[in-house]
């Protein structure tokens, strides 16, 4: 599970990992109950890994928080001379403030302390509420600093996301503007070199026509090189009339070029065109969307897009190599999706790739 071994690897789950391993080790210095407290320390740790995979439900995600919480107090009940085993709840609260809203994880660090304070008194502190105290100050002060911390990362993911749109969005803009000036020169050929030529065509004809002028050789070429051109001319204002569609490679890629993960691999098919602007933002929206999802959800590393025309519609396929649940829950994000497909009459589609990640599929009018 690579999204696992991320994020053990993290700072903070790093940090974590470490003070548990030390706890450890002070519960090695006294022998009495030292065993099933060693191997209570291993549960814990073992959820504290499994509290940090992304593909864990919410519901079972909290169940291990709980899990987690009793076991730290059972540690401080079989441990309490020891002063290392309250040091687990600091842990603990770091963590969930990582993944949780404050009112969660005020609930469960009042109800752990509570649960401390009566094992303490039960084992014979004489200051039972003063160790409580102590210790809860270390883990308001951890608890802030993951909120902080993921506030940043949140914050950093959200400018990202925005550099983002901006850049596919002038990308389509510049597409929009070249179309726009390439159609008005286009027209002023028509209109001002193509009027003029075919004028100058009637006039070279007329002259040739003239018994006084009739037969020279001159005239005559003039009069073919007038044809050819204006012919050359109309070729030229109809290659410029064709409608390449607008560029949504570039676009595409600019706006998966400020995230360093997941990496976009995209793939066009031959004679993919989208031409109306409307559409465009549509499928702008969309894969960014696709993007954030894979990113924040699933951990992924690459997303592979592909775009194809299947009975005169634009068929979207995107896929990422993350880790998501067996069943998916349909967040703000795919609710923002299908509504912004149904607004050019268009239809989403999920599944689950054979690995785990997510299975994308949306059909609109090209």
């Amino acid at each position: 599970m690579p999204s696992l071994l991320r994020h053990l690897l993290r700072p903070l789950s790093l940090a974590g990992v470490i003070t548990v391993l030390v706890v450890g080790l002070s519960f090695g210095v006294q022998r009495s109950g030292a065993g099933s407290s060693l191997l209570l320390l291993g549960a814990f740790l073992l959820l504290f890994a499994v509290h940090g995979w992304v593909g864990l439900p919410t519901r079972l995600r909290a169940v291990v928080a709980v899990l987690q919480a009793l076991l730290a107090v059972a540690l401080i009940a079989l441990q309490p001379r020891t002063g290392t085993a309250p040091v687990l709840l600091v842990v603990l609260v770091a963590q969930l403030a990582e993944h949780w809203p404050p009112r969660f994880v005020l609930v469960v660090a009042l109800l752990a302390n509570l649960a401390e304070y009566a094992v303490l008194r039960h084992s014979g502190f004489t200051q039972p509420l003063l160790v409580v105290l102590l210790y809860g100050g270390f883990q308001a002060f951890a608890a802030l600093t993951a909120h902080y911390a993921r506030s940043t990362a949140l914050a950093r993911d959200e400018l990202a996301r925005v550099n983002a749109d901006l850049l596919a969005t002038r990308a389509l803009l510049a597409d929009s503007a070249r179309d726009a000036e390439r159609l008005r020169l286009a027209r002023e050929l028509h209109d001002v070199a193509g009027h003029k030529l075919t004028a100058m065509r009637l006039n070279l004809r007329a002259l040739a026509a003239d018994p006084v002028l009739a037969g020279r050789e001159g005239l005559q070429t003039a009069e073919q090189l007038s044809g050819e051109l204006l012919a050359d001319i109309r070729q030229v204002v109809q290659s410029m009339r064709d409608d390449r569609g607008l560029d949504l490679d570039t676009a595409l890629h600019a706006l998966a070029a400020p995230f360093p993960r997941p990496r976009l691999q995209l793939r066009i098919a031959e004679g993919v065109r989208v031409t109306d602007p409307r559409t465009a933002e549509t499928v702008l929206r969309l894969v960014q969307e696709a993007l954030t999802n894979a990113a924040r959800h699933g951990e992924a590393d690459n997303v592979w897009l592909t775009m194809s025309e299947e009975d005169s519609r634009l068929r979207i396929d995107i896929r990422d190599d993350g880790q998501r649940a067996e069943r998916i829950r349909e967040g703000n994000g795919i609710s923002g999706m299908r509504e912004r497909l149904a607004d050019v009459q268009g239809q989403l589609e999920l599944a689950r790739t054979e690995q785990g990640g997510m299975h994308l599929i949306a059909r609109l009018p090209a």
